[in-house]
């Protein structure tokens, strides 16, 4: 019986190559200079090629203390938005030569302080934190992460860490003066729930909008939801099966606003003749629905990028500022 081929050595690779071990070590651990490879290093990284050389990266990790690994804690995975993110890190992830280890445990503390233990025991060299609850800082600063570089995206809860996400208030606002530019002012809000600080934000940016035209929403007309479509029939029942009801709804998410137009469907209002509706983050399937959804467009996969280059610098020691990456008014036929 035959034994299988040995794989390829550093030795192997700079034999061929034609240079020191040392050499091809060096090669093959780093990133391409930004004045390109040397003829060199062309021939080191031909010739493992050639042989089929794959890195110990656990050998590595022992040598530089580094794992070349991310890990990354988002809640609702199973949600669009949340998925296009981690898509986003990901692929920039691996584009810069790591790995992650992702997390998706359920939308409670407990569990995600099980995710972070958990990443941590494994060495990762950074983690992004996505789910976090308002108020974030105490739960930041209870984990045993020492000087682990972090950042939170999405939600940035108020955590006093780096963050990278979406203008939610800015969304929020945009939202707000899209029906007052319409002729709307009889006017109600499906917020989310109050931990989110997207959710928060959004409603904020739309409020900010309602004071600046003297218009006042009651509080009865603001009700805390789950971000899904099941919290949108539950809060659109409550406020359209009623005489009062609103002319117009923003909902802090597109799965929301499903839920709502559904219920309109139900008790048989018209959309937008009895009822106008905005969304948040343009989920592709809104654009089409029998009526196609106003919304606000998010950059999920851009925040998902983006916080993968902060992470990096961090990891380098360099210092980051939070970034909300811009959103946009998509107008379609709900409103």
């Amino acid at each position: 019986m035959s034994r299988p081929p040995r794989a390829p050595t550093l030795a192997n690779i700079a034999e061929r190559a034609g240079v020191h071990v040392s050499t091809a070590s060096r090669v093959l651990r780093q990133e391409e200079p930004a004045d390109g490879w040397s003829a060199s290093a062309l021939r080191v990284r031909e010739a493992a090629a050639e042989l089929g050389y794959q890195p110990n990266l656990w050998a590595a990790s022992l040598r530089t203390r580094k794992t070349t690994t991310f890990g990354v804690i988002v809640t609702r995975l199973t949600d669009g938005v949340v998925a296009t993110t981690y898509q986003g890190i990901e692929e920039a992830a691996t584009r810069a030569g790591y790995s992650v280890l992702l997390s998706s445990p359920p939308d409670d503390l407990a569990a995600q302080r099980r995710a972070v233990e958990f990443l941590i025991g494994r060495q990762v060299d950074g983690l992004i934190l996505g789910g976090l609850h308002i108020p974030g800082r105490p739960f930041v600063e209870s984990l045993p992460v020492g000087r682990l570089p972090i950042l939170t995206v999405t939600r940035h809860a108020d955590a006093g860490l780096p963050f990278v996400g979406g203008d939610d208030r800015h969304g929020g606002y945009l939202a707000a003066r899209h029906l007052l530019d319409r002729g709307y002012s009889d006017l109600a809000v499906i917020a989310g729930p109050d931990n989110a600080s997207t959710a928060r934000d959004r409603v904020d940016g739309f409020l900010d909008a309602l004071r600046e035209a003297s218009i006042v929403v009651p509080p009865n007309r603001i009700l805390p939801s789950t971000f899904d479509v099941a919290g949108g029939i539950a809060a659109g029942r409550a406020l359209l099966d009623r005489p009062d009801r609103p002319r117009a709804i923003f909902a802090a998410t597109d799965t929301i606003a499903v839920g709502v137009l559904g219920v309109a469907r139900d008790l048989g209002l018209v959309v937008p003749d009895d009822l106008a509706l905005v969304g948040y983050n343009d989920i592709p399937i809104v654009a089409q629905l029998p009526v196609p959804l106003t919304t606000i467009r998010s950059p999920a996969y851009e925040i998902g990028e983006t916080a993968v280059g902060c992470l990096l610098d961090l990891v380098r020691g360099i210092e980051v500022e939070s970034q909300r990456l811009p959103v946009e008014l998509v107008v379609r036929a709900t409103s």
